[in-house]
């Protein structure tokens, strides 16, 4: 199962994401692990399960695949105060790949992986998020 994105159209004609998919072996180890980040489960069944961010409206879901290879896919979640909540969640045996570090594209960035390899950014990017020095301008 590869990772899916589900988009939602508005009536403005603008699309807005609504969650991002990945592919789990363990659907226990998974949810166990995305509680221990923080997150709040809303859907849980033997197969599939959604978390809504504690911050904002994000969501984001895991789909059991038993057969999945761990692809390129990545997902970030972004937290303001990113290394006070690295220090919180290091004691439950979350362990980086990568510890914090200020990236050249401006960005403070931690990396680590799910129990099923999928590769995960802890970040914090303030303003460089959407307006990078280098974004590219709407008349483009």
């Amino acid at each position: 199962m590869n990772s899916k994105l589900f988009l939602i159209k508005d009536k403005g004609n603008r699309v807005n994401l609504n969650q991002v998919t990945l592919a789990v072996k363990d659907i226990q180890a998974a949810s166990e692990f995305y509680l221990k980040l923080g997150f709040i489960k809303i859907v849980d069944t033997p197969h599939y399960l959604r978390f809504e961010s504690p911050m904002g409206d994000a969501t984001f879901s895991l789909a059991l695949d038993t057969d999945m290879v761990a692809g390129n896919t990545i997902i970030y979640f972004e937290h303001e105060q990113l290394d006070q909540w690295i220090e919180e969640i290091k004691p439950k045996g979350i362990k980086l790949d990568i510890e914090p570090k200020d990236q050249r594209y401006l960005w403070r960035e931690a990396s680590l992986r799910d129990p099923s390899g999928n590769k995960i950014k802890l970040y914090w990017a303030g303003e460089n998020r959407r307006n990078p020095p280098w974004r590219v301008s709407i008349n483009d």
